[in-house]
């Protein structure tokens, strides 16, 4: 029996060895030396199956990354009959979330369509809308949502009780770039809360404003679902690549940082942005594009 279960072992062990690509774990490790900050990173070619991971497992912030998990709260409630897609909202002065946000600019008791909400709270990550969102779903169901889907470590902290010394070490939400990668997956395979759900969620995050890291190394042309999130001390981005040979998905998180700058040349913006060009000139070694000369003073998307 002991026999046996040993050769069970190695053989899962093998398996587990041959998925990790160590060429490119190899260059995303020579790719961080030197960064000031902490830094995670986790990639898996859809294809494949194989992946390279740096601290994959480790919490860090995920700032406006945890608006996915909203997302997928308020479709929840919506495939069981508790919110309707198009359903009208009224929007009060005491729902702004100071900043610059577009829904913030609305008068008190004007009417906006529950989509139209979740499309800011993604495409321009407005945070009025992802908070008014939070409110109506509550914390505590997205992250029983999460708990369901097997979601170990990422949660919303931010407004949920129970959470508050969590919350003061990591901000709005945690996740580990692992389960990152696995919520942008389950979207993309269909199994985020229903097929339908899914399809409208992912049509939504290949839709983001902010396409300034590493949206701007990958082609114009080729689909792409991301979501990033930014606070002084970290900075980090998930995509996933819907690439000729292969679709791929990964995710850099980053805390911890020296650099706090908001300024277009951030050592975490620059980081996310060489990463994202070394995967896809990785995943499609023969394509020669490359961002077009004087594209920068265009990506100033502040």
């Amino acid at each position: 029996m002991k026999y046996k279960l040993l050769i069970l072992f190695l053989a899962f062990a093998a398996t587990a060895f041959a998925q990790t690509d160590n060429k490119l774990t190899a260059q995303l490790q020579d790719a961080i030396k030197g960064f000031n900050g902490q830094v995670g990173i986790y990639v898996k070619n859809l294809k494949t199956g194989k992946t390279a991971a740096i601290n994959a497992d480790t919490l860090f912030p995920t700032a406006s990354m945890i608006k996915v998990s909203i997302q997928c709260g308020v479709f929840d409630k919506i495939e069981k009959g508790e919110l309707a897609y198009n359903q009208k909202l009224v929007y009060r002065d005491s729902l702004l979330y100071p900043g610059e946000d577009i829904l913030g600019s609305f008068k008190d008791k004007d009417t906006i369509e529950l989509s139209k909400v979740v499309l800011l709270m993604i495409t321009m990550s407005d945070n009025t809308a992802s908070t008014w969102l939070q409110r109506i779903v509550t914390g505590e169901y997205i992250n029983n949502w999460l708990d369901k889907n097997g979601f170990k470590v990422l949660r919303v902290n931010s407004r949920v009780k129970g959470r508050e010394a969590v919350r003061s070490k990591y901000g709005w939400g945690v996740s580990s770039p692992y389960e990152m990668c696995r919520l942008f997956t389950m979207i993309r395979n269909g199994e985020a809360v229903s097929p339908a759900a899914s399809e409208r969620m992912y049509r939504d995050l290949v839709r983001i404003y902010w396409d300034d890291r590493s949206l701007s190394q990958i082609p114009p042309y080729v689909q792409a679902a991301s979501k990033s999130g930014s606070v002084d001390e970290a900075k980090s981005e998930t995509v996933l690549v819907n690439a000729p040979h292969g679709d791929y998905v990964f995710s850099v998180m980053t805390n911890n940082n020296k650099d706090q700058r908001w300024t277009p040349d951030n050592e975490a913006q620059l980081l996310i942005k060489k990463i994202s060009a070394l995967l896809w000139h990785y995943y499609e070694p023969k394509s020669d594009w490359k961002p077009a000369p004087g594209i920068d003073k265009l990506m100033l998307n502040e």
